[in-house]
């Protein structure tokens, strides 16, 4: 591969070596065991079509769902679709949930929900209100005292219509309601928890919920609740007149769910959903949901503005009585656009055989929620035989772009932008995973800000921080108040494969792993053994490369570029050692191909471009026996390859497109 010309967004061009995916088996598929994912996918066979249209003049749910005699919502259609159905949605805002009725039969007759020729299809969980009157009656200042109400401020009340509330008020109930127990309420704002679930939007555009109504006085483009949920204040932009604008608040939990569970073999295709509010999981409950169901495809949607979840693909939680023979997973994510999740854009508990690909995942996080426990891009538990491939995770506030929680097997990770994590911890968490080998590979793993209190942190004179190694931070009980900021952070997890990556802006570490040996019985912990980091590189980590707790692992061919001294770190045995790449290699017998490297990298997060500049010929290592592929999925067959994920760096400056989607339909 190589580039035509300096300074210009380059073409991927073939040359010695690499070969594109379609001149081999789909190698960017085959899983850490060697095996190639279970693709179950076919070309599904409808013998019937049901319409729905909600802008036709003769639109009604009596009709029979013919063009000529189409349903006015698409829930009728969902009740009358059968195995073998294809649901054709034509263009506009259904205000709605879709409750399906019925699942398909096989991957040939399944019940497909999709876009009439590509039309806008918006589904939203909102009603627009318009009967704005003077809020009455409350005081915008702070305390008892009497005193002058400030000037110009001008708050609206509206009194929420029952009849666009039957059954769900999720002004009435505040985020988390079910499995509070695990919050550590002395590290937790608990202000967004106790907020009320539900939104509003001005010219689509969310407001700010504040807690109090005085708090409107110094808060523009905000909102209050009153106590029963049955009234709601808002405040404009520059104290403007609600009619001057278009303003809905949401009515609903979710777009698109079955009441029924383990309902499979579901399409939803080319379809917006918008303003879903739910609670905060767990449950997971999202926009689009499985409801514990298989084999659905969930593609080319948008999912607008989630309060918590935007796609739940698993049990939902851990307090379901198991089901004998129940099946979990086996669902096909792709070329979806997920923005602005308040918890978690992709969540799913228990999940095998799970293919997420080519979406766009970006402003996760917003409710701040991180210390729930369950908030990332996409969150997961137990995953099984699961393929994460060719995503984007972009800005992420405050949680991790993706979390595998506790006791994952044979999943595999390549090919992923993850960017831009706002004040995140890190942007890959592997918790607690130890049984068998899971791989990260040829990924970008690019400004990991970190999550700490900055004005925790004691000021240190002269030398006083340098000794003062994290372990020992650790040990203290600092860790909230510790600077952090990680490529990738392990927490009890072994045999963990991580291969040709570019990881780099990290604020404190590329790469960091913590002992869980405490709860190693009920299989929640693990040694931080037998991980396996070779070929990547690492680029202007802010303390440190690697950080191992400690000599058990394999470190091998990884090039290091633009680091501060002491950048290799063993914590155990104590006193924890701050190498350099030769004791690194003396000391511990890692990297002895590895090697450090001269040039700038820079990454523009907005048109999805890096730039490089070498001056010298990036060394070539030994590719990794399971590691066939690069960035691009091109198929890499040579003996020897340049480490990281991009192979054919020439010397000079380039500019290289880093989206990796393939968004052909």
């Amino acid at each position: 591969m190589f580039y035509d010309c300096v300074c210009k967004v380059y073409k991927i061009k073939i040359m010695n070596g690499v070969k594109p995916m379609s001149d081999f088996k789909d190698l960017s598929a085959q899983l850490p065991n060697g095996e190639m994912f279970e693709f179950w996918e076919v070309e599904p066979k409808f013998e019937r079509e049901l319409h729905v249209d909600c802008n036709h003049p003769d639109a009604s749910d009596d009709n029979d769902g013919s063009k000529d005699r189409p349903f006015k919502t698409i829930n009728a259609a969902a009740q009358a679709a059968t195995p073998g159905t294809r649901v054709l949605i034509h263009g506009g805002v259904y205000r709605e949930t879709v409750q399906p009725a019925m699942g398909g039969e096989s991957p040939e007759r399944m019940i497909s929900y999709e876009a009439y020729n590509d039309e806008e299809v918006i589904i939203k969980a909102s009603v627009e209100v318009h009967d704005f009157k003077p809020s009455v009656g409350w005081r915008l200042q702070w305390g008892f005292q009497e005193s002058e109400e400030p000037a110009g401020v001008k708050v609206w009340e509206i009194e929420l219509n029952p009849e666009d509330f039957k059954g769900y008020n999720p002004f009435c109930a505040v985020n988390i309601m079910h499995d509070r127990f695990f919050i550590e309420y002395d590290k937790t704002d608990m202000t967004t928890y106790l907020n009320r679930r539900g939104m509003v939007f001005v010219d689509g555009k969310p407001m700010r919920q504040v807690p109090l109504y005085y708090m409107l006085a110094t808060t523009e483009n905000a909102y209050w609740v009153e106590a029963n949920g049955q009234k709601v204040h808002i405040r404009l932009e520059n104290d403007d007149d609600p009619a001057n604008h278009i303003i809905e608040v949401t009515n609903r939990e979710q777009c698109f769910a079955p009441k029924k569970p383990f309902l499979s073999y579901i399409r939803v295709k080319g379809l917006t959903m918008a303003h879903a509010a739910m609670g905060a999981p767990v449950p997971q409950r999202g926009a689009i949901s499985c409801c514990r169901g298989h084999h659905w495809i969930i593609e080319d949607c948008v999912i607008d503005w989630s309060n918590a979840v935007g796609i739940d693909c698993g049990n939902e939680c851990w307090h379901h009585t198991p089901v004998e023979g129940q099946i979990i997973g086996y669902t096909i994510i792709r070329r979806n656009i997920i923005k602005d999740a308040g918890v978690c854009g992709i969540a799913g508990m228990g999940v095998s055989n799970l293919l997420i690909e080519d979406n766009l995942i970006e402003g996760t996080g917003w409710q701040r929620m991180e210390l729930s426990w369950e908030a990332g891009g996409i969150k997961l538990h137990n995953a099984q035989n699961t393929l994460i491939r060719r995503n984007i995770f972009r800005k992420c506030y405050g949680c991790d772009a993706l979390w595998l929680d506790v006791g994952n097997d044979n999943c595999r990770i390549t090919s992923n932008l993850f960017i831009d994590g706002i004040d995140s911890r890190e942007h890959i968490f592997i918790e607690c995973t130890r049984d068998t080998e899971n791989l990260i590979d040829n990924n970008i793993i690019w400004n990991v800000e970190g999550r700490y209190d900055k004005n925790a942190l004691p000021e240190e004179r002269g030398s006083a921080g340098w000794y003062k190694t994290t372990e020992y931070i650790i040990k203290k009980g600092y860790e909230q108040n510790i600077k952090n900021g990680y490529g990738i952070y392990l927490e009890g997890t072994d045999r963990l494969r991580i291969v040709n990556n570019l990881i780099g802006n990290c604020h404190k570490a590329g790469y960091f792993a913590k002992v869980v040996a405490f709860r190693i019985a009920p299989k929640r912990g693990g040694t931080s053994r037998e991980n396996k980091l070779f070929n990547n590189i690492f680029y202007n980590c802010g303390e440190a490369a690697i950080i191992l707790p400690n000599e058990h692992n394999e470190i091998d061919g990884n090039v290091y570029m633009n680091m501060p001294p002491g950048y290799l770190r063993v914590l155990y045995p104590e006193p924890a050692m701050c190498l350099d790449l030769e004791t690194w290699r003396e000391f511990c017998g890692f990297d002895l191909n590895g090697y450090t490297f001269s040039g700038e990298i820079n990454i523009n997060s907005e048109d999805l471009t890096m730039e490089i500049t070498v001056k010298d010929d990036l060394p070539e290592v030994v590719p990794d026996k399971k590691v066939k592929t690069d960035y691009f999925s091109n198929v890499v067959t040579e003996e020897r390859r340049q480490a990281g994920p991009i192979t054919g760096i020439k010397p000079g400056t380039y500019v290289i497109s880093i989206d990796p989607r393939k968004l052909i339909k």
